[in-house]
């Protein structure tokens, strides 16, 4: 398989970047065998025709990944998975950390589960799957194809859930053809493909600052340059945006126009606009995670980047995790058709499909029109809790504590007083019966402490009233503990 490596020296990419990348390719797929040797420096510097140091850079980038390792007047060798996938690759922060749908915590000092008010987690809770129709509809899709539903499916996805998600989405003034459509396996997942298929090691991706950490883990994962872009209520900064793309070349911009984790915040109309007239000055590609614009509460409608696309620069990410079942792990991607082929080998070495039974389960929500009274359950049941979240907050929250109303998604982002440490008010909060996210864990670099993000996920309205008045408490203590300068002319936004 070593003989399929090709270096193009008239390409503006290091030599043994392009060395390192088939490298890691090869052995991603197994080409390259477990505790197979690779050919020593200097004779593979011979056979490829470059110097010996682009032989030894490329190798010590794949030692550094795990993906090889070295003997001491032997050589260097294929790692086995069980080296490669080795804890610290993960990326944890502190061990603390937030999947899309896993539950926040701090498990030293932390109550039962049953007896916390969880604002952290992002998950739904049970009350809110659709077990009858989920059940009803999975018996009629076993009666209906019998042991073809655990059969093999197409990488791309099980094509009648294509179809209808083709159709679905013109809800939100996106047109997508089949052929444009990716079933992977959560947002997450989805994440990691177009990770795997845009990003070498040293690519510059831009993200929000803050953003979702588990993006954040998937581009250090790939040895990325991540360059913050600072969030603002109506979006991000897109004169630091445009600064930035003077300076640095991005593979891509990764970013959650609606309803942002973890915000909270909607990107206004005006600045979609610069944003895609940047991307196409640029030639710029917009990575658009899309999983909370089901839940506006408000009275205008949430476009998405996608649906102002004109020249095929956003890939669309949306999952059902928020809305449907988390555990069924199932989302989808819209692919510009250039992609579309290093996308779905991307998919293909992740997992070669998505759980086809799950896929057949969802089309019939769809074809039978289920899903428009589920999407309406959730709603209302969150609009419920926002309010009542909202309400709690500005009746038992200091003055000191700044925040803006999202008027939808999940999540209220609560920024403190400098001084006053989001993470012991995390610490205090689970002695006590909360489980709230310190905002430091969203941030890439130059981690603002003085944060907090609370969800309406996983708590009811009795707990949310009871759960804010524990907070405001312990936050109340903490500034009475603390010395700091307050300006009385700053109100919060609230």
């Amino acid at each position: 398989m070593i003989e399929s490596i090709q270096l193009d020296k008239n390409s503006n990419r290091h030599l043994y970047i392009q060395l390192y990348s088939q490298l890691r390719e090869l052995i991603e797929m197994g080409e390259l065998k477990e505790h197979s040797k690779l050919p020593s420096i200097r004779k593979f510097s011979k056979e490829l025709g470059v110097n010996n140091v682009t032989v030894v850079n490329a190798y010590n980038l794949l030692e550094e990944e795990k993906l090889v390792y070295k003997k001491v007047g032997s050589g260097t060798f294929v790692a086995p998975k069980e080296i490669v996938q080795d804890e610290e690759e993960i990326y944890l922060d502190d061990d603390i950390y937030i999947d899309e749908d896993t539950k926040f915590a701090d498990k030293k000092g932390m109550l039962k589960e049953d007896q916390l008010i969880n604002f952290a987690t992002a998950a739904p809770t049970p009350d809110l799957f659709p077990i009858a129709p989920f059940k009803r509809l999975l018996n009629k899709v076993l009666d209906r194809d019998g042991g073809y539903a655990f059969g093999y499916q197409k990488s791309q996805g099980y094509m009648p859930l294509r179809d209808s998600i083709s159709k679905y989405i013109k809800s939100y003034d996106i047109d997508a053809k089949l052929d444009e459509i990716q079933i992977v396996s959560g947002a997450q997942q989805g994440i990691d493909i177009l990770a795997k298929t845009f990003l070498d090691y040293g690519d510059t991706v831009f993200v929000e600052r803050p953003t979702y950490p588990g993006a954040i883990s998937v581009f250090k994962s790939r040895k990325a340059n991540i360059v913050d872009i600072t969030i603002e209520s109506d979006g991000i900064n897109v004169e630091e945006l445009e600064t930035k793309l003077k300076v640095n070349k991005a593979k891509f911009l990764y970013l959650m126009p609606n309803f942002q984790n973890p915000t909270g915040y909607s990107y206004s109309q005006e600045k979609k606009n610069k944003i895609l007239e940047l991307a196409r000055e640029h030639d710029l590609l917009i990575i658009e995670d899309d999983c909370l614009s089901d839940l506006n509460y408000g009275a205008n409608k949430k476009l998405s980047l996608k649906s102002q696309d004109t020249e095929g620069r956003v890939i669309y990410i949306k999952s059902f995790s928020k809305i449907f079942m988390p555990g069924l792990r199932l989302a989808f991607l819209i692919i510009p058709q250039r992609y579309f082929n290093d996308i779905l080998l991307s998919k293909y070495m992740s997992d070669i499909f998505t759980d086809g039974l799950v896929q057949r389960v969802l089309d019939l929500y769809f074809r039978e029109e289920v899903w428009e009274k589920q999407i309406s359950k959730v709603e209302k049941t969150y609009q419920k809790r926002y309010e009542v979240m909202i309400k709690s907050l500005k009746s038992n929250l200091p003055v000191e504590i700044n925040f803006n109303p999202p008027l939808g998604g999940l999540n209220i982002w609560l920024e403190l007083p400098e001084g006053i440490s989001g993470k012991k008010i995390h610490d205090k909060g689970l002695k006590e019966g909360i489980n709230i996210a310190p905002g430091q864990v969203f941030y890439n670099s130059q981690r603002e402490e003085n944060k907090l993000r609370l969800s309406i996920a996983a708590v009811t309205t009795k707990e949310i009233e009871t759960g804010i008045k524990i907070l405001s408490k312990i936050i109340k203590e903490e500034l009475s503990n603390q010395e700091y300068d307050w300006d009385n002319s700053i109100m919060p936004l609230i």
